[in-house]
């Protein structure tokens, strides 16, 4: 009886394992799904929807659609802002992460917490801070108005609405990278004689150009897809202070749906190229970290 004890409790162990093990391999499996299910609840349907009722005509109508006057303006409005933000907001972002990542300073901590400051604030937030600043009631209205600047409700209000929103990509992805690659090599440049634009261009910008071409896709995405911050500061005037969001919100609202749609299809299809962007960059950056 004695002898039997043991190989009881082998058996009973092992049928415990076992259920546990059977526990474990369902668990993958329940939270896959469960993933799989909100993101077809939250994107996969509604982006599905938005390409067949651009389409549930056929491909006349669309193709008419992408042809309207307004249409034409509110694509040019929009890459005309990512233009212009996007030098902007890089010469801006390498500068700080420069700052940030090369030296240590008092408020180096607050500073951060300002680049991130688009991150936490709302954008409708953001453009109402544009008005209370530049509109006509604003603290620099009254200046403005005398010397006839129009910001508010006029393109360079959209812009700095849009530079604002896309502010801390580049810097964010940017100083992690300097960061990690140290300045030993930018000190030996520098001791055998490189100035400080040459360390730049051919000891800095090569170490951190991956890191950078991220950063400049997600400025870019942020800039050619921002509503809230531009809708308060544009005014939403067709032919004039329109960017492509708006023009969908706007085509919406007329009950003119198949233009809605078909600006949001081509708003779709960026949106898939800057994601295929990034996915290629990250592999770069994979294999750079294998290498």
């Amino acid at each position: 009886m004695t002898l039997d004890k043991p190989s009881f409790h082998s058996s009973a162990s092992d049928t415990n394992i076992a259920k546990t093990k059977e526990q474990k391999s369902w668990m993958p499996i329940v939270l896959i799904g469960i993933a799989i299910a909100y993101l077809a609840l939250v994107q996969y349907i509604p982006a599905i929807n938005v390409f067949v009722q651009a389409f549930s005509k056929g491909v006349g109508p669309f193709l008419s659609n992408l042809t309207r006057p307004d249409f034409f303006h509110a694509v040019w409005l929009t890459f005309l802002l990512a233009l212009i933000s996007l030098p902007l907001n890089t010469v801006f972002g390498l500068c700080a992460a420069w700052a940030i990542a090369r030296h240590k300073f008092p408020g180096r901590t607050i500073v951060l917490s300002i680049i991130d400051l688009p991150f936490s604030i709302s954008p409708v937030v953001a453009g109402l801070m544009l008005v209370l600043l530049y509109g006509r009631q604003g603290w620099f209205g009254p200046w403005l108005q005398a010397h006839d600047i129009k910001i508010i409700f006029a393109f360079p209000g959209m812009l700095l609405a849009t530079a604002f929103v896309s502010m801390p990509f580049v810097a964010r992805e940017v100083i992690p990278v300097l960061e990690e690659f140290g300045k030993d090599e930018e000190e030996a440049a520098r001791t055998l004689g490189a100035k400080d634009w040459q360390i730049f261009w051919r000891v800095t910008l090569p170490s951190i150009r991956w890191g950078l071409l991220y950063g400049l896709i997600l400025t870019n995405a942020r800039a050619m897809g921002e509503f809230g911050a531009v809708s308060v500061v544009s005014g939403n005037i067709a032919d004039q202070t329109q960017s492509l969001p708006l023009f969908v919100e706007d085509a919406y609202k007329q009950y003119e749906t198949e233009a809605a749609f078909s600006a949001a299809v081509l708003l779709a299809l960026l949106a898939v190229v800057t994601l295929v962007l990034k996915e290629l960059l990250e592999r770069k950056t994979r294999i750079k970290d294998v290498q």
